[in-house]
């Protein structure tokens, strides 16, 4: 438990390569998450090689992390293997559709989260990439990523060469729901965002983006509308070239 409460992103990575051995613990270690029906929904890309990086760094906006952590693991939800499982056994397979997306979509995020989870207790540090789903078309070509598998998430993995301060979490009262879910007042919302808004560099962020509010930030620079318009119709347009939509 204190190595999640102590938890941090970590974005820059001493040169020391991860033991293969210890990865492939780890890995192994967290396959034994929660997964749908026990199908295991999900398979690991694991890159290690500089040009791999290289062909994988324009999808994720040429983060430092990709290039200098040394492993990238992308978290793909797959359908391939238990679809080609079911033809073998004289079974149809009934799984190109969203539903059957959102399934392995689940399992990757869990096996993601407990992978993160041990790594960390291992003395490694990781940095969730949110780039995965912004350019899945470029991570599918570089990772030739066949019909039914999709990449989902993308986690850099390494030995920490920063110590960066935690970043804020709203007080658990606004998350948690007892019996069912209680709307938010106005003066829920300025009781739960005070602080954050109090942070000094989320003041710094405001004013370096000519806003009145922090929230504009994240309206109008970080995650406008317009921008998740356009993620979303590419996202539906290579979910069909996958074969999980008709």
């Amino acid at each position: 438990m204190e190595s999640i409460k102590n938890r941090r992103t970590i974005r820059r990575y001493k040169l020391d390569e991860i033991p293969n051995y210890l990865l492939k613990k780890i890995l192994k270690t967290s396959f034994k998450a929660s997964t749908t029906g026990n199908m295991q929904l999900y398979s690991v890309i694991v890159t290690v090689d500089k040009d791999m990086k290289s062909k994988l760094s324009p999808a994720h906006y040429n983060q430092t992390a990709i290039q200098t952590a040394p492993v990238v693991l992308t978290f793909c939800a797959d359908f391939r293997r238990f679809s080609k499982w079911c033809e073998e056994r004289k079974a149809v397979p009934g799984y190109k559709n969203f539903q059957s997306f959102m399934n392995a979509t689940m399992d990757a995020l869990i096996v993601a989260q407990t992978f993160c989870t041990i790594a960390e207790e291992n003395g490694l540090g990781i940095c969730y990439l949110g780039t995965t789903t912004y350019n899945p078309q470029m991570v599918i070509e570089a990772l030739k990523l066949p019909s039914l598998v999709f990449p989902i998430t993308t986690i850099t993995v390494g030995y920490p060469n920063e110590h960066p301060n935690q970043v804020d979490r709203l007080p658990i009262e606004s998350i948690i729901h007892e019996e069912t879910y209680k709307d938010y007042t106005s003066a829920d919302i300025e009781k739960y965002f005070s602080y954050k808004e109090s942070l000094p560099e989320n003041q710094k962020f405001v004013i370096e983006n000519k806003k009145e509010t922090l929230a504009q930030v994240f309206t109008d620079i970080r995650y406008p509308q317009k921008d998740n318009e356009v993620i979303s119709e590419n996202l539906f347009k290579v979910l069909r070239q996958q074969g999980f939509l008709d």
